[in-house]
């Protein structure tokens, strides 16, 4: 699936959403954004991976949750406050991302999406389909399909 685009006399233009995952910016396609909730009355899975957060049921789908800090490498977020989970589809099953915090909708030019830099941590840049600068800030744009890669493997092994 590809970002929701809308040409413009300046050219393409690509819509994100924006959430902040351990003190940095992350866009998502908007095209892959179902929708954004608190996770509630999340049930661990029993020998899933730490990356796996567990499952939920949101209005009658079972959503397999995804810890976005645990997929990145980063420690707990322990500021005590809740946590935020964006949805998305991949292959018809549903997921939640979780977040520390949700952001805006960013409309942005195709053109001024970069390559991921030498210096991105890897374990970003592997997860990640590019890059925007903005006002003295890095938006690392979060590529779907790769964040759940870990998800099919785990179900194999459980």
């Amino acid at each position: 699936m590809t970002t929701t685009k809308t040409d413009t006399i300046d050219g393409t233009v690509a819509e994100y959403v924006t959430a902040v995952i351990g003190g940095q910016l992350f866009g998502l396609p908007i095209s892959r954004v179902q929708d954004v909730f608190m996770p509630e009355r999340l049930t661990r899975v029993p020998l899933a991976s730490a990356e796996i957060a567990g499952v939920l049921n949101l209005r009658g789908r079972i959503v397999t949750v995804v810890d976005m800090r645990a997929r990145l490498g980063l420690p707990r977020n322990d500021d005590g406050k809740p946590p935020m989970a964006v949805g998305v589809d991949l292959r018809g099953e549903s997921y939640g991302l979780l977040i520390d915090q949700i952001g805006e909708v960013l409309r942005l030019p195709d053109a001024s999406c970069e390559e991921n830099p030498v210096n991105l941590d890897p374990r970003m840049a592997k997860l990640a389909g590019g890059v925007h600068r903005l006002d003295g800030q890095l938006m690392v744009v979060l590529d779907v399909d790769r964040v759940l890669e870990i998800v099919p493997k785990t179900a194999l092994a459980a």
